[in-house]
């Protein structure tokens, strides 16, 4: 296995260095501006008239990225930049031969529909990372930040600007007035700026830029132009502080006898923001008794691998410089930090006995946090954040009116702190990140561990004008606590070590600490010509531990990896892009056991007329796992083969809609999976917009766990045939009235039922055919009970019951809705007026899905949140 492994990373290494390529000679534009005058003034209303805008030249020039890369754009465009004291200004010329047919739809921030022109500022000029200011034709302004050299967008990074646009009979103008203190950038003389000007012309679907950068190129930033002219401005420091009111009111239905639950609540909140630049460079962040509502709610979900799910962050203040604070160190979700943990559910589930009622927490309150992040002048990324939860008590009630309280989660402190150096020209960084989890633990909840810390280091290096990289990163965590908190852990579904055919891991009740590493090393070609490549190795030791501030699915695994693409990047009469790639990876555990490989092709094209397909295949010859019987023997699973198709019509359209069919489908029929999707989106006037993502899954399966028991003092593990059919539905809409003024609706049904069948029972986990895998119980041997509520199993056919397993049937439905109108009453400062509605529950497994969704949803009282919530930013 080592050979193998090493092997495929040789040769990767040896592909990487044959097929360098000369460095291509590429010619870099640069835009020289000059000061305001001190006795002039421009007003943003998009006009250009303001004669301070003489003191600069125009410049143009574009050529068009995106389809025709490096060729003349049907429209032109011209800019000019200059700036004062405090601020820098950019005006826009979006000429257009037909004016009536400029694209100006209005939406809320961030969203970009229709004709749009955007300022994309390296700042730091570390060629990795930029601030986006983007405006549409209709006065839409949006805003993102920039970070591993365009392959990612933060668009939640809101900062305070300003923009005005007109059209007129030549086209469209725009302004733009961007704070310096919304800018990160050094207190050099004159600065030297990465630049580049983006314009969408929305009818053509054509992309065209101010500096050309071809379409095999190995990123975004690193390839800007110049921006000169800048100077002795002063770095502004930042002094913000953003008060708010929330004024909640909720009513859900009335339970007799429950204290808890009278039929309504009411709650006063306020809190406060702070954003404090101690350098130009560097911000810190406060915040104090923090609001984190949010519009969307996270998605309907339900796991029966017993897996943790994985939701995005949503909440402002962990969102913002996200990136700085990312340690994805392997695939997948797996990171070092994953803020949803700072401020999670309690952890400690309560016991009533009958006649009581309890009132549980949802999420633990976060008396306070602190941000210290930015990044210098000179290539350091830096990172500190501290944050604490405060205790959380559960309050137990019963009829006689006495309230009792139980504590469910302990004062905790979390700490991330993160780092990272560039350097050889911005094209290598090399990083590390140290985080720590301290609960303050009494002895109901000596479950708990007591500390965790984990610690990491990571570098990149590129070469040949960024085309080749080499990149890596190491992680080590310690976890402590009681003997009861590390044999949990030890048992816990990531780790398993009480597996009964494992002879590298076991349980042992007497430790207080486990320490463990995990890390990975990739090679590859991300730049220069048609193809791109890597390779390389994931490890996760048996006891590496992440899950008290990050996120770890499984542990006990080596991942080998390769993946090679072809792009065609020149259009034909056929098609605007399109690509075709292979991948391959094998994994194994850490006693030697190959458990895995997989072969997958995917190909996409744009086609002439903006619409697209999808498609990919994969074949798994070889699927063994050790997670499927929960700490019972590893599992073999049959070979499987899946497929997917996609294709979606042209997103300029007012209506557009995507199509998907995913099917999987095992040997044996040992299971399968058949999944439709239906997206669309329709915008009949530029004010409003209706989008719904719908979904319809059915999961059969003849081997879904059920439980684990016993038989003469032996594990018996027990599988089913489970039907499983799942439909959720996503419903958004907007209607803005003006860019500052919108309402927003956000609803999602979901229901997921599944009704077991053919009980049966492991013979030999490791048995290709499935008959030899699992006997299955007979009439004789299994009878459901007067309740049906579980099933007496006699297996040896001597009338006595042997053992009995609780009905796994089951139908969970669940509805969440959003209303929200946003006011932007003055930049940066809102009103938000919301209505919420939801409701959960468990429904007949037996109904079909359409009437367990009419009865638990449209025929159930549902709970209801009303609220304001008003902010003000106070820029000092």
């Amino acid at each position: 296995m080592n050979f193998k492994v090493l092997a495929n990373f040789v040769f990767l290494c040896i592909f990487s260095i044959a097929f360098s390529q000369k460095d291509s000679v590429r010619v870099i534009r640069e835009y020289t501006t000059a000061p305001l005058p001190i006795n002039e003034h421009i007003a943003i209303d998009g006009v250009l008239s303001d004669t301070g805008w003489e003191h600069v030249p125009w410049d143009g020039n574009f050529t068009v990225y995106e389809p025709n890369n490096g060729q003349r754009p049907r429209q032109l465009t011209q800019f000019k930049i200059t700036y004062d004291a405090k601020y820098l200004y950019v005006a826009f010329k979006c000429l257009d031969s037909v004016p009536s047919n400029i694209e100006k739809r209005l939406a809320r921030r961030d969203n970009f529909s229709g004709d749009w022109i955007e300022i994309n500022i390296d700042s730091y000029h570390d060629k990795r990372t930029g601030f986006s200011f983007n405006v549409s034709a209709a006065g839409v302004k949006g805003d993102e930040f920039i970070s591993q050299n365009g392959d990612n967008w933060d668009a939640s990074w809101n900062p305070i600007w300003y923009t005005a646009t007109q059209i007129g009979e030549i086209g469209w103008t725009a302004e733009m007035k961007i704070p310096f203190s919304q800018l990160k950038f050094g207190t050099a003389k004159e600065q030297v700026w990465g630049l580049q000007l983006h314009r969408r012309l929305f009818r053509d679907e054509e992309r065209s830029i101010w500096q050309s950068i071809p379409l095999e190129s190995p990123g975004w930033v690193s390839e800007f132009g110049i921006l000169k002219g800048l100077k002795n401005i002063q770095p502004q420091k930042q002094l913000e502080i953003q008060p708010f009111l929330v004024n909640q009111y909720d009513s859900y239905p009335k339970q007799e006898g429950n204290p808890f639950k009278d039929g309504h609540d009411y709650v006063l909140n306020a809190g406060l923001d702070a954003k404090i630049g101690i350098t130009n460079d560097l911000t810190l962040d406060l915040t104090v008794n923090p609001d984190f509502g949010q519009v969307d709610a996270d998605p309907g979900a339900i796991a029966l691998d017993g897996f943790q799910i994985f939701f995005e962050e949503r909440r402002p203040f962990f969102i913002e410089n996200k990136n700085i604070f990312d340690y994805e160190f392997a695939d997948g979700n797996d990171n070092v930090f994953y803020s949803r943990r700072i401020g999670r559910s309690p952890q400690k589930s309560v016991n009533a006995v009958a006649g009581e009622y309890v009132d549980l927490p949802i999420n633990s309150t976060i008396l306070g946090a602190a941000k210290f992040s930015g990044k210098t002048k000179d290539g350091w990324s830096l990172g500190l954040m501290e944050s604490v939860t405060g205790k959380m008590f559960a309050e137990v009630g019963s009829f006689d009116g006495e309230i009792r309280s139980e504590l469910v989660e302990p004062l905790t402190n979390y700490l991330v702190a993160r780092v990272q150096k560039d350097f050889n020209e911005r094209n290598s960084f090399v990083g590390g990140i140290f985080t720590a989890t301290n609960r303050n633990l009494t002895s109901e909840l000596e479950f708990l561990r007591k500390a965790a810390y984990t610690g990491g280091l990571d570098f990149r290096h590129s070469w040949k004008n960024r085309n080749y990289y080499l990149e890596g990163n190491f992680v080590g965590s310690h976890v402590v606590g009681s003997e009861t908190a590390i044999a949990n852990t030890q048992r816990s579904i990531t780790h398993l070590f009480q597996r009964v055919d494992a002879s590298h891991v076991n349980v042992d009740s007497n430790r207080t600490s486990l320490t463990g590493t995990g890390g990975k090393l990739e090679i590859g070609k991300t730049g220069g010509g048609s193809w791109r490549y890597n390779g390389g190795l994931v490890w996760r030791s048996p006891e590496l531990e992440l899950n008290d501030i990050g996120f770890l699915r499984q542990a006990d695994e080596i991942k080998q990896t390769a993946q090679i693409r072809k792009l065609f990047l020149k259009p034909t009469n056929f098609y605007r892009r399109a690509q075709i790639g292979l991948e391959q990876y094998t994994t194994y555990d850490f006693e030697g056991n190959y458990n895995r490989i997989q072969y997958e092709m995917q190909g996409f094209i744009n086609y002439k007329n903006n619409w697209w397909t999808e498609i990919g295949a994969a074949h798994k010859p070889r699927i063994f796992s050790n997670t499927v019987l929960r700490g019972g023997p590893r599992w073999r699973w049959s070979e499987e083969n899946f497929a997917y198709l996609f294709f979606g019509s042209d997103n300029r359209k007012k209506f557009n809609f995507t199509l998907g069919y995913v099917n999987s489908q095992a040997a044996q029929n040992n299971f399968s999976l058949e999944r439709y999707v239906l997206r669309f989106y329709y915008q009949p006037f530029d004010a409003f917009s209706l989008s719904v993502s719908s979904e319809y899954e059915e999961n059969p399966n003849r081997t879904q766990y059920v439980t684990e028991t016993s038989i003469n003092g032996l594990p018996r593990y027990i599988t089913g045939n489970i039907d499983q059919r799942t439909f959720s539905t996503s419903i958004r809409f907007n209607y803005s009235i003006n860019p500052n003024l919108s309402i927003q609706y956000y609803g999602q049904p979901f229901i997921s039922r599944g009704i077991y069948t053919d009980f049966n029972y492991v013979a030999n986990s490791l048995a290709k055919n499935i008959n030899e895998r699992v006997t299955l119980f007979n009439q004789d041997q299994l009878t459901s009970t007067e309740t049906g509520n579980s099933y007496s199993i006699d297996e040896n056919l001597d009338g006595t019951v042997d053992y009995e397993i609780a009905n796994p049937d089951f139908s969970f439905v669940q509805f969440r809705s959003n209303l929200v109108v946003r006011w932007e009453y003055v930049p940066g400062s809102e009103i938000f007026l919301v209505w919420s509605q939801g409701v959960a529950g468990l429904a007949n497994p037996y109904d079909t899905l359409g009437s367990n969704l009419d009865g638990q949803i449209f025929g159930e009282k549902k709970d209801n949140t009303f609220l304001i919530k008003a902010t003000y930013r106070f820029i000092l």
